[in-house]
């Protein structure tokens, strides 16, 4: 019989955020047969809970399993939420967890932690990074699915050592990504790289994006800010650089750095989480 699935998390699709892991797990799962029903894609964080509760209230007597998305952020608190009433329903749960920074959860919301991990049916981690920090506080229902990408979307090539530095950096323009940092490393560098330059591409936090822009502009950085990409713009755009930098704060394992090394890209990063 075909299972019915409701997958909870951040389905929004617009120009503020990259593709979210929902949308492409979603679309597998309906590949492989299962009923898969999606909340939510409101911008509104109260609308946003609202319609995850609500779904999972209109479906509580249809519903096989209810897949939860859970971060480190404030999003970990929506995941919490679900985690309630899938138990009040008496429905079997399945925390994915993204969050590079759920070791510290664990520490420090012990107690929530304990009700949103302990009573899921299985937690699946992306990274033997969190698969161990679980463990390591007790939790032993964690299964490692690693983070995957379909190769043929990421075409390899060999780069070219003898051209230019030319750096590319994507994620989105937010304090966590910490995208100043990646301006800064450029503006150490181009004196002794005068032909140094960097692509910035992703969506943007306005506030962010405005102080990168200004940072680029009063010390006259070779910088090109490109927004956000679909899947097949950035790997073309990738194809005119020879190294991906990442300045993450914390992480898990981000796909971005997995379709970098895809491309052939040489990855600078920082040493957080996952990573």
């Amino acid at each position: 019989m075909k299972k019915s699935l409701l997958y909870i998390g951040n389905d929004l699709q617009h120009s503020a955020s990259n593709p979210t892991y929902m949308a492409g797990l979603s679309v597998a799962l309906r590949d492989a047969g299962y009923f898969v029903k999606t909340a939510s894609g409101k911008s509104n964080k109260v609308c946003r809970l609202w319609e995850m509760c609500s779904m999972l209230y209109k479906l509580r007597k249809k519903v096989d399993f209810v897949l939860i998305d859970t971060y480190s952020t404030q999003n970990f608190y929506y995941a919490y939420i679900i985690s309630l009433l899938c138990r009040f329903f008496k429905i079997e749960y399945i925390p994915i967890l993204h969050g590079g920074n759920l070791p510290k959860r664990l520490i420090h919301n012990p107690i929530l932690c304990k009700q949103l991990f302990g009573n899921a049916l299985t937690n699946v981690s992306p990274s033997k990074y969190l698969l161990a920090a679980f463990h390591s506080c007790g939790f032993s229902n964690v299964l490692c699915i690693p983070n995957a990408i379909n190769l043929e979307d990421f075409p390899f090539q060999e780069r070219d050592k003898t051209i230019p530095l030319k750096i590319f950096w994507m994620r989105s323009f937010k304090d966590i990504y910490n995208p100043l940092l990646a301006l800064q490393v450029v503006d150490q560098l181009k004196n002794q790289f005068p032909d140094i330059q960097m692509t910035m591409a992703g969506p943007s936090d306005d506030a962010v994006l405005k102080e990168c822009k200004q940072f680029a502009s009063e010390r006259n950085l070779p910088i090109t800010f490109l927004g956000k990409l679909t899947r097949q713009e950035w790997a073309q755009a990738s194809r005119q650089h020879n190294l991906f930098l990442n300045t993450s704060r914390f992480d898990n394992t981000p796909l971005s750095l997995i379709e970098a090394m895809a491309l052939g890209l040489v990855v600078v990063s920082t040493n957080v989480g996952g990573i």
